[in-house]
């Protein structure tokens, strides 16, 4: 008899938190032919998504990369909204790219865009990648152009692209071959998610109540302090001399980080969208203490990880810094 246990999260945000709106100057695209091998979204053994990141990486044909469009930020927008009905509901993810330019090159956009399948990678402002097109159904594109009108008008060639997809724009971190070289070239970190041709988690993967736990955070015991990295452990104490400038955390699937000085509210710490590292580069000023929250679990309340003490005169570390 199949599990049906929720797999339902809360749904935090910390006061404060900015929130970036926009996508950057330039996305990149190929057509879905030239793609052997798609990353996979994670799903429990009910099919059910627990992941909108994906794992692995797009392999490509021999010799084919990434093709890039520069556009105009201010003018594009990528937006997701749900289509269908219960329980066949999807979602829609449609990606308006507004190129300046309407000469020759934009022109012929229309004819190796138009007709063809193909998949997008927008990047928002915090760098996160954002798939817009699937393996599972294909993908709608269309330019249109406008030439403006008069002397103060504006020309663009606007590409339109609707794709529907299980969740909004999936998240990326894998690897991008690309004309200018690679990003990401070391690949996507979640490539030991074990999944079957359907995208299926591995039941090796499955807690007992038949969910996937490989999208369960995994916080590294070493963190680096101003350019130092010590052994932290839970509950325990850092001892740092002087002003800290910079903490830089690393893990697997890290969803959740904050500090706390003892005034006001605790504050986040930027988390990047593959879950890899986060970065606190706020100064904290000796003498004092900073508490370091994480989440245990995906469904956990935050928790004390361990304590920063900072002191003007020499004292070491519990656990004691290591070499890098």
């Amino acid at each position: 008899m199949p599990d049906c246990s929720s797999v339902q999260k809360s749904l935090a945000w910390c006061q404060g938190r900015p929130e970036l709106p926009g996508v950057k100057r330039r996305i990149y695209y190929i057509s879905k032919y030239d793609v052997l091998q798609w990353p996979k979204l994670q799903h429990d053994a009910n099919g059910r998504l627990t992941s909108a990141s994906y794992a692995g990486d797009f392999v490509l044909r021999a010799d084919k990369k990434w093709k890039y469009i520069d556009i105009i930020s201010d003018k594009s927008q990528l937006t997701s909204e749900a289509q269908g009905e219960y329980p066949s509901q999807t979602q829609l993810n449609k990606l308006v790219a507004v190129h300046p330019g309407v000469g020759k090159e934009a022109s012929e956009a229309a004819a190796y865009l138009n007709n063809n399948d193909n998949v997008f990678l927008v990047e928002n402002m915090h760098g996160d990648f954002r798939v817009v097109g699937s393996d599972k159904w294909p993908t709608k594109t269309t330019v249109a152009q406008d030439l403006g009108q008069g002397a103060t008008g504006t020309t663009s060639t606007t590409i339109n692209v609707e794709a529907s997809d299980e969740c909004p724009a999936p998240f990326y971190a894998g690897k991008i071959a690309t004309e200018d070289g690679d990003i990401n070239p070391d690949g996507n970190p979640n490539q030991d998610i074990n999944s079957d041709n359907n995208g299926n988690s591995d039941s090796g993967n499955s807690g007992s109540n038949g969910s996937s736990t490989s999208s369960e955070p995994v916080y590294d015991s070493k963190v680096v302090i101003n350019g130092q990295t010590y052994n932290v452990t839970k509950g325990g104490t850092v001892n740092v001399t002087g002003d800290i400038t910079s903490i830089k955390f690393t893990g697997k699937n890290m969803l959740y980080l904050s500090h706390y000085d003892g005034a006001g509210m605790p504050s986040a710490i930027t988390i990047s969208g593959d879950g890899t590292s986060a970065t606190l580069s706020e100064k904290l000023t000796a003498p004092g203490s900073v508490t370091i929250y994480r989440k245990e679990t995906a469904n956990a309340a935050e928790e004390e990880w361990f304590y920063i003490k900072l002191t003007k005169s020499s004292s070491s570390s519990e656990g004691g810094p290591v070499n890098p």
